[in-house]
């Protein structure tokens, strides 16, 4: 047989003293003791099937069971199966014979022990015998007492008078029902006759009603002289009686009750008039507790105790006397234990046992002793003795042991209790297992556990098993048998011994003790305020003793229930790694959140409030008050719940049902701390409100609409708004207006009056009533200014005075133009022109500005070609200065002006003829140097595209550069007077040296902007090392005259290569420095000499590198900065590649390559080494050229200064004619192209002619003309 688990937690002592219960383990013999078994009285209902009787004891052995009734042997019918104990079932069938008193007794070889009687009652269905009432006959005043007799039944019972239609016979303080059942008539009337007076006894435990058969009651009347009558004749008021009782009878009762019990005391009066009842109790007050019932007949003491007890005195009384009745109450007890019934004791061999049965009860309880069962009889001879409540065994030994039964009885009951007596001497059994292992967490309490049994009693000490010290110490405590270690240290762990001993030997057992880390929450979660409908994350994370990983869990509790998680059907919560997810938060989700890390040993727990923010409730119980008048309302409303978050603002809507039915409109919005609004309506609409209230989460749901509130008709608050005044056409007034919406009538019959007159020369108003928005006056004069006003009215009457707007009659085109043109030539682009405006009756409109159309006749470089360049742009507002930027140098022009209005445009002026001067030439668009002696080079180049006058020469200027600093060391200019000169034999240079070289085109005005180039002089070979030497192996190819050529669209990279490097592949990339994304070329030839780069945007910045390898890196072999022409207009120009001068320069310098390039030959052939300048390096080339060039471009530019905006300029201009206007884009960064090259406003021709009212818009072109792309010279 296994051990019971529980008795491994408590020491078993072996203890002799009455105040502590003995429990002594199963695997020690002992008699049986009773555990459970059924409490009497049993009844037994009719609809219970079954009736089981329990009996369950414990002991070693096994006890054996059997059952008593009323004293006699009985064996049970059916004994359980599922219990193998003294347990027995009774079906309801044949319940009625074995009512009785039963009793368990439960037997092994040491003893028996027994069970108190167990009652079982076997109640018979309750019912009124057959009977025939004959009728009572009492005369009037006389008693009536009408008999129920209840048949007993299942408690509680409740007793009913009435008829047989159901109704209750009406009870008072003459008619009355007493505690017995039968219907009291303390005197009779003629009302009392009936035939139906029935009793009802309901018994609620067996859902049973039982009737009485029906009783007929007739009362007689009284004839004078006391004489009865028939109930029709006269009758008389009976004659006094004086009371008496018809319950109880006599003068004296006696009631005995238990304590606790209900007290009732009834008196029940007879006489006429109908007597009064009174209580007393004699020598002392009624209890506090007392209730009267039953009119006062009924007294009633509920739970009495001993002082309730003594006499009471019921008086009934009237005027024609009284009587009294004593009732004498007794207050008894049952038998009950003093303290607590004797405990059962292990003593040893040789002492006395005492054996205490200490009982109370009224009567006193007669007590009856017994052993196993079996009466036991006092014996003067023997050890066994009784003396009175105490039954005394001397010098016992182990025959005495068994088990004795105390039995107290009194008339109201009895009480039994098994006393256990073992008489034993026992060495020391310890039932703890050996090495039980225990674990705790840091902190906590533990209590390992020593279960010992022995006779005496054992001695139990505990100690470190290293070190057999004792444990002891503040955290260490001793209860009982086990030791109880108070906040556990780590140090803590180890073996313990466990060691009990006695005078009949001793016994040990070790415990083992593991003191754990605890576990720790780190990172609890944290208050939350949410959204609702988003998700909600709360994050938690403990740490843990590694041992404890395995029964690790975090669980998550909202206020206090346990959350559904993600496995269980349709649950919106997840729960990874200590995180808890909420989809789909709403307003339920809103609560405490409890984290619970837990193990096997402990747990810790962290809590967060989640707050859950939603949309505000929708208002309630929303009303309207009405104020001064039907059209001014004040509105209330209940504000709903804001689910955390403040309300805002609330917003009131209206809806009306004859315009727009069914649509809500926002009416008035109101602050959010506020639950009222006062409001005006419009009249002759039928309202419906309701409003709705907003917080941070956005909008609620709107409050139910209130019921429909009307107002009356009234005349127009407000006239039409945004009144137009247009003229469409010369001679007549367009009047329109914004007409008041429907909600704004008022009432029906909505028309509007219009009043017109002219401005300063009418006094009486012409007048229309119209319903559409809109009036044309007709036949007026051109331009001429009128007084207009526009007021509303319908049937109600007029809307308040309009407010006069003035407005013109419809424009024409003006009729005369401007006067007095004067032209001043600022430069060679830029002209100011002045005029005296139009007189204003001419204008015949509000005037738009002037327009400024010039032509440009011819150009004096070409005087016999006649041109037709037109361009216009128009100015604003009232003005009689303008000026005009991007005319053409060196050119005769015809200008004139208009003035405009909205109708169009005015005659032009007389024409004004005049000239533009010269002006600097473009960029010389190539040049390049070849044909490079040791002191001296040739330089060859083209004429500038545009010369902008008479050509009159070249200036040339040539720096020596130092190699190392890259400054310039020295530098000559050389002016070139031959306009037709297109290439310089430069002499007396340096040998071996870079030169950068600077050339413009120059005119009578001035020189245009430089273009530069670079070439080195050679070195000859009388000056190179005769050691002869392996060349050193190029990393790329040696180019000359590396140069490039830009156009708009295009740009063309050119280079000379050495003969054996002829069949070398280079490679051309280039990049927008806008976006910074580079291309690359397919691999060119490096003697093809050029790669032409398509498809560049104009007006853009680009680097373009020359490469050995397709990879784009620093190692280039050229680089420079660049940017594409922009567009130009004018004439096309014929292409000078196609003139015959150009063609044989191409011819010449193509010649002198070819010698120089057999030059080189030969000198290889015979050893010697080409003295070729070789390009500077790519880093070189990166700060040389970009920073040099944007040194020239600003030189050129330093004497252009900024003016400033005057009104009656259109742009910044020069003050000078050899500086260009200030309009254009930036040139070249490379300085090879059109710097100072400006864009021509006349770009921007095709803006439309709208202008603002204050006329700030500066101009406009007209005429745009295109300029062709620049074309590059024939490389053929």
């Amino acid at each position: 047989m296994g051990l019971v688990g529980s008795l491994q937690l408590v020491l078993l002592l072996a203890l002799t003293s009455t105040a502590t219960g003995l429990i002594i383990p199963l695997e020690v013999e002992q008699p049986p003791t009773i555990i459970t078994h059924t409490s009497g009285p049993i009844v037994a209902l009719p609809f219970d099937n079954t009736i089981t009787i329990r009996c369950e004891a414990r002991g070693n052995p096994p006890p054996e069971y059997r059952w008593t009734k009323d004293g006699e042997d009985f064996v049970p019918p059916y004994v359980t199966t599922d219990h193998p104990d003294g347990t027995f079932v009774l079906h309801n069938k044949h319940l009625t014979g074995f009512q009785g008193k039963y009793r368990c007794h439960a037997s092994n070889k040491l003893g028996t022990a027994m069970t108190p009687e167990i009652e079982l009652i076997v109640p018979s269905m309750p019912k009124f015998p057959k009977e025939f009432n004959f009728p009572i006959v009492v005369k009037e005043g006389e008693p009536i007492i009408l008999e129920c007799n209840p048949p007993q039944g299942m408690a509680p019972r409740q007793i009913y008078w009435m008829s047989s239609a159901l109704e209750h016979i009406e009870q008072d303080e003459r008619v009355s029902m007493g505690t017995d059942g039968n219907l009291y008539f303390s005197n009779a009337i003629q009302n009392d006759t009936r035939r139906d007076y029935c009793c009802f006894a309901h018994f609620s435990k067996i859902r049973t009603i039982v009737q009485k058969s029906d009783m007929a009651v007739v009362v007689k009347s009284l004839k004078p002289g006391n004489e009865s009558a028939d109930a029709g004749n006269a009758t008389q008021t009976p004659p006094a009686r004086i009371p008496s009782l018809l319950l109880p009878s006599g003068v004296q009762t006696e009631k005995v009750l238990l304590k606790g019990e209900d007290l009732q005391l009834e008196c029940i009066p007879q006489g006429y008039p109908t007597p009064t009842v009174k209580w007393m109790k004699m020598g002392d007050k009624l209890p506090l507790r007392t209730q009267l019932n039953n009119f006062g007949k009924l007294l009633f003491i509920s739970s009495i105790d001993e002082s309730d007890g003594g006499k009471y005195m019921c008086k009934a009384q009237n005027s024609a006397g009284e009587v009294v009745h004593y009732l004498d109450v007794i207050v008894e007890d049952p038998p009950k234990w003093e303290t607590e019934p004797p405990q059962s004791q292990l003593t040893v061999i040789g002492t006395d046992v005492h054996i205490k049965c200490s009982v109370s009860g009224k009567p006193p309880p007669d007590i009856t002793w017994r052993r196993n069962g079996d009466l036991f009889i006092d014996d003067p001879e023997s050890n066994k003795q009784v003396f009175d409540d105490t039954l005394v065994l001397l010098n016992a030994g182990a025959q005495d042991s068994a088990v004795y039964q105390c039995e107290a009885s009194n008339t109201h009951g009895s009480i039994l209790a098994n006393i256990n007596i073992m008489v034993m001497n026992m060495a020391p059994r310890i039932l703890t297992r050996d090495l039980q292992e225990y674990a705790v967490v840091q902190g906590e309490d533990i209590v390992m556990n020593c279960s010992v049994f022995g006779s005496p009693p054992p001695n139990i000490s505990w100690a470190k098993d290293e070190t057999l010290e004792i444990a002891k110490g503040e955290r260490f405590l001793a209860v009982g048998g086990s030791l109880k270690i108070f906040s556990a240290k780590k140090y803590d762990s180890g073996k313990y011994l466990c060691f009990a001993s006695n005078t009949e030997g001793n016994s040990s057992v070790t415990a083992v003790l593991d003191v754990k880390d605890s576990t720790k929450i780190v990172y609890a979660p944290q208050d939350m305020r949410i959204i609702s409908g988003t998700t909600a994350q709360l994050m938690c994370r403990a740490e843990v003793d590694k041992s404890l990983l395995g029964a690790f869990e975090v669980v998550w509790r909202k206020d206090g229930e346990k959350i559904p998680l993600s496995s269980e059907e349709n649950s919106r919560y997840f729960m990874d790694n200590g995180m808890l997810q909420i989809m789909g938060v709403n307003l339920s989700d809103q609560g405490s959140y409890t984290c619970i890390a837990r193990t096997s040993l402990d747990e810790d727990n962290a809590t967060a409030l989640l707050t859950v923010l939603d949309v505000p409730d929708a208002p309630k119980n929303l009303e309207i008050l009405e104020l001064k008048s039907q059209r001014n309302i004040c509105l209330s409303w209940v504000p709903g719940s804001d689910h955390n978050s403040t309300v805002t603002e609330f917003i009131v809507e209206y809806e009306e049902s004859q315009w727009e039915p069914g649509r809500w409109k926002e009416l008035k919005k109101v602050a959010g701390n506020q639950a009222t609004t006062e409001v005006a309506l419009q009249g002759h609409l039928n309202y419906q409100f309701r409003v709705y209230a907003v917080n941070v989460v956005g909008p609620g749901p709107p409050s139910e609409p209130t019921e429909r509130y009307k107002t009356p008709p009234a005349a127009p608050e407000k006239n039409p708004e945004n009144i137009k005044i247009l003229g469409h056409l010369p001679h007549q007034l367009d009047i329109s207006w914004e007409p008041l919406l429907p909600i704004e009538h008022n009432g029906p019959g909505l028309e509007y009056k219009v009043s017109y007159r002219k401005l300063g020369v009418e006094d009486v108003w012409t007048e229309h009533l119209v319903k559409r928005p809109h009036f044309v006056v007709r036949n007026t004069s051109t331009f001429i200014p009128f007084e207009i006003k526009i007021q509303s009215r319908n049937s109600q009457g007029w809307g308040p005075d309009p407010k006069v707007v003035t407005g013109y009659s419809g424009e024409d085109v003006p009729t005369a133009a401007p006067r007095d043109i004067a032209v001043e030539v600022i430069n060679t682009t830029v002209l100011r022109v002045s005029w005296t405006p139009a007189p204003p009756a001419t204008v015949r409109g509000h005037l738009g500005g002037y327009n400024v159309h010039w032509l440009r006749k011819r150009s004096w470089l070409e005087p016999n070609k006649i041109l037709d360049d037109r361009k216009m742009l128009s100015f604003p507002g009232k003005r009689t200065l303008a000026v005009v930027p991007g005319l053409e140098p060196f050119s005769e022009y015809i200008l004139t002006v208009n003035v405009f209005n909205k109708k169009g445009n005015g005659p032009k002026s007389d024409p004004v003829t005049f000239n533009t001067p010269e002006g600097a030439p473009e960029l010389v668009p190539i040049l390049t140097a070849s044909n490079a002696q040791k002191d001296s080079i040739l330089l060859v180049w083209a004429p500038p595209l545009e010369t902008n006058g008479i050509l009159t020469g070249y200036l040339l200027q040539h720096h020596l550069v130092n190699e190392t600093t890259l400054e310039v060391v020295v530098s000559q200019e050389t002016n070139i007077t031959g306009a037709d000169t297109t290439q310089w034999q430069l002499w007396g240079l340096e040998e071996g040296s870079l030169y950068r070289f600077h050339l413009r085109a120059c005119t009578r005005a001035g020189c245009g902007p430089p273009l530069a180039q670079e070439s080195r002089t050679p070195v000859t070979a009388a000056d190179l090392s005769p050691t002869p030497a392996v060349a050193p192996v190029q990393s790329m190819p040696v180019l000359f005259n590396i140069s490039s050529y830009v156009s708009d669209t295009f740009a063309k990279i050119s280079w000379i290569a050495e003969t054996e490097q002829q069949d070398s592949e280079l490679y051309v990339a280039y990049m927008n420095n806008r976006d910074g994304n580079w291309l690359v070329s397919e691999a060119v030839n490096a003697s093809r000499g050029f790669h032409v780069i398509d498809g560049l945007r104009p007006g853009t910045v680009y680097t373009v590198r020359l490469m050995a390898k397709r990879l784009v890196d620093n190692a280039s072999i050229f680089e420079d900065v660049i940017q594409t022409r922009v567009k130009a207009t004018g004439v096309q120009r014929s292409n000078f590649l196609t003139q015959g001068w150009f063609i044989g320069t191409m011819c010449a310098v193509a010649l002198l390559t070819l010698v120089v390039l057999m030059a080189c030959f030969v000198r290889r052939n015979q050893g010697g080494k080409y003295a070729g300048t070789p390009p500077p390096s790519s880093t070189q080339r990166q700060d040389m050229f970009p920073m040099e060039k944007v040194k020239e471009r600003e030189n050129l530019h330093s004497v252009v200064e900024s003016q400033p905006m005057n009104d009656d300029t259109f742009c910044e201009y020069s003050d000078s004619e050899e500086n260009p206007l200030k309009c254009g884009s930036l040139g070249s960064l490379t300085g090879d192209e059109a710097l100072g090259e400006s864009v021509s406003l006349v770009d921007y021709a095709n803006v439309g002619r709208e202008f603002n009212e204050d006329g700030s818009f500066i101009g406009e072109y007209s005429g745009f003309t295109h300029r062709g792309s620049v074309s590059e010279p024939d490389q053929g």
